[in-house]
């Protein structure tokens, strides 16, 4: 079919709608098809190919990998670039940059003023403290900002996905003191790998792609009146650092590894040597004028 006629039938499907309908979901859905007929005819898409590729977005979807898809095709980092770029013709530069939020944060951990432990002694692994300040964009400390922090065991598991951990183990929330300041102590995260016989290592394999992702910790970063930062900070020195198949790791979220010991850690309840990593966040004042960083999606709550 050339494309006069795909767009005849594309016109057909759209005109046998019986009421108005939602305007906006049809303008979405109907350029997705066109999209696909497209792409089918100008491939020569089989329809053994088309029902293959359906057929493993159910499975990915029973399965709970969609979210491991989105990071893993590059659609959350997308998303992430477009929003840097409505900010920046608003004139919003120079704040902590944004990536991606991952399928794996949990509502509800708890919590603390000022400093919390994350781990529950259990975990091996070098002991951290990571510590900082949250800042509004004139440089000012933010008290009462909230720091939602959360990351993975020595074996790349969260907790609540993973029943065999504490409930909230490596995750809290951390309310900055008077001054901005939060801290936590934990223990260095590892990097891990998507599930080897899972649905997304499976389409990755045939892009001829890894599943990698380099040591890394989450956070959500908010603040009365400001925008709410959606990050992650990297482990420097993980193999996949600048290689991450979540395309998440970004200039200014590399942070120094410090060794440390004795009186530095005395504050946080530790003693000995610790990997140390300060850490500031600067959040942006709310605007009318750019999209909301307030994103809606199914997420895991207790």
């Amino acid at each position: 079919m050339n494309k006069q006629a795909i767009d005849a039938l594309l016109q057909k499907i759209n005109d046998s709608a019986t009421s108005e309908g939602n305007p906006r979901t049809k303008t979405i859905v109907n350029r997705i098809v066109r999209d696909l007929f497209y792409t089918i005819e100008d491939l020569d898409v089989t329809p053994g190919e088309f029902w293959t590729a359906l057929n493993y977005l159910g499975e990915a979807g029973q399965s709970g990998e969609l979210g491991l898809l989105a990071a893993g095709l590059g659609f959350e980092h997308f998303l992430d670039v477009r929003l840097d770029e409505a900010e920046a013709k608003a004139g919003l530069e120079g704040g902590t940059p944004r990536t991606i939020e991952g399928p794996l944060y949990v509502a509800g951990a708890p919590e603390s003023v000022g400093h919390a432990r994350l781990d529950d002694g259990t975990d091996p692994g070098d002991t951290l403290v990571m510590r900082g300040r949250v800042l509004g964009e004139d440089g000012q400390p933010l008290a009462d900002a909230l720091v939602e922090v959360w990351h993975a065991n020595h074996l790349g598991n969260y907790s609540f996905f993973d029943k065999s951990q504490p409930a909230f183990n490596l995750r809290r929330s951390i309310r900055t003191d008077g001054e901005g300041q939060y801290a936590f102590t934990s223990v260095v995260p590892v990097g891990y790998s998507v599930p080897p016989a899972g649905k997304t290592q499976q389409l990755l394999d045939q892009l001829g792609r890894h599943g990698h992702r380099p040591a890394h910790i989450h956070f959500f970063v908010s603040a009365p009146g400001h925008r709410k930062l959606t990050t992650q900070i990297n482990i420097d020195g993980d193999p996949y650092l600048w290689d991450d198949f979540a395309f998440a790791t970004r200039d200014g979220l590399v942070p120094e590894v410090k060794k440390a010991e004795g009186a530095e850690g005395k504050p946080y309840g530790v003693e000995g040597n610790f990997a140390l990593i300060d850490f500031d966040f600067t959040l942006f004042a709310e605007r009318a004028d750019v999209p909301g960083t307030e994103v809606e999606r199914p997420r895991a709550a207790v």
